[in-house]
This record gives C-alpha cells, structure tokens and sequence, in this order.
C-alpha cells in the first residue's frame, strides 16, 4: 500500500509538472479542515470549481498544490498586513524535503525565495536551541542558531515568467473562496418536494 501511495504521489507530480502554468485548471481551496487565514472559520470547507470531462487526475492534483500555496500566500499577506515583512521562508519536514515541484510552485506563488531545511527534526531542534538559551549556554537565539542549527539542503526563487501567472490564478482561488463563504452564510433553502 505505501509503495503504492509513494509512486502515486510521484506519478501525478510528474504529469503534473508537464501541464503549462498558463493551461485551464480546476481552481481549488485549501480548507479541508476549514479555513486556516484570514480569521480561521472551521465551519468552511474545500471546494473546486472549472472542472470539465477534460479533468484528469494531474490536473486536479496541480490544482490542489496551487490552493494549499494560495492558502501560504494568505497567510504570509495577513502578517505582512500586521506589520511583520517577511523576506524568506524556511521549509521545514516532510513535504518541503520531498517535494521540489510544491516548493517551486509556492517560491512562485509567494514571489519569494525558500530555503529547506536539511534537519528532519526541525521542530524539536528548534525547541533545544531555545532550552539551550533558557538554560545559560548560549546568550541568545542567533548565537545557539550558528552553532547547533541545521544546514539548509535545498533553495527555490521564484521564476519570473511564472510569478503573474500564478497571481492571476490567486485571484480566482480569491474568487471561489468569496463565493463559498458567501454560500455558508447565505445556504440555499432547499423545498421540499415530497408530497406523500
């Protein structure tokens, strides 16, 4: 099952990465466990729209890493709408170290390089740095981050010709997301059509 699941992946990354950026997708959003930013609402869900007897397989799958980049993107505008810049970001487990095809797509979706991180626990390393400055052995986090911190493995910039493709395509992630909030707020009122 696994070795199944791991080729699956692979093969629909690989036909995935063969569809052009600019070529008809379905538009997808994020929200399987509903929304995450802006202001988390669970009671939202995913959805997808432009789909056609055309759809395959890849290209619902492309759809998919375009919403969860388009999901990163909102949640890196809304700290930037708070004040905080952001110039990089760091990729850290599983997907970012396995995936170049997501982390390129979201380098282009963000219009900001990414670097990823070599430690497959950059979590816990995170947390000993920080416990090794609580504790006295380094005076501050920069300092304990140059000794014990991890190496970077992988970096992503964004592709210039793909980086306005990928923004007017954000806009329809933003046009499917207004519409299905709008319908959770406003369900449609089914009649009942039994008679009996």
């Amino acid at each position: 099952k696994e070795e199944f699941e791991n080729n699956l992946i692979k093969n629909l990354t690989h036909e995935a990465e063969k569809i052009p950026a600019d070529e008809a997708l379905p538009i997808a959003l994020d929200w399987v466990n509903g929304r995450r930013t802006p202001d988390a609402n669970q009671e939202l869900k995913a959805a997808i729209s432009h789909l056609s007897l055309g759809t395959k397989a890849p290209h619902i799958f492309k759809a998919l890493v375009n919403a969860i980049c388009f999901g990163s993107k909102k949640i890196v505008d809304r700290f930037e709408e708070e004040g905080i810049k952001i110039e990089k970001v760091i990729g850290i487990g599983g997907v970012a170290r396995k995936s170049p095809f997501i982390m390129q797509t979201l380098a282009n979706v963000l219009n900001m390089p990414i670097i990823v991180a070599a430690s497959d626990q950059a979590p816990a390393l995170g947390a000993a740095i920080y416990a090794a400055v609580a504790s006295g052995v380094y005076p501050g986090v920069q300092e304990a981050s140059r000794k014990m911190g991890s190496d970077f493995e992988a970096e992503y910039h964004p592709q210039p010709e793909l980086v306005q493709q990928y923004a007017r395509l954000m806009q329809q992630y933003q046009q499917l997301a207004d519409f299905t909030e709008s319908a959770v707020k406003s369900p449609v009122k089914v009649k009942n059509l039994n008679t009996a």
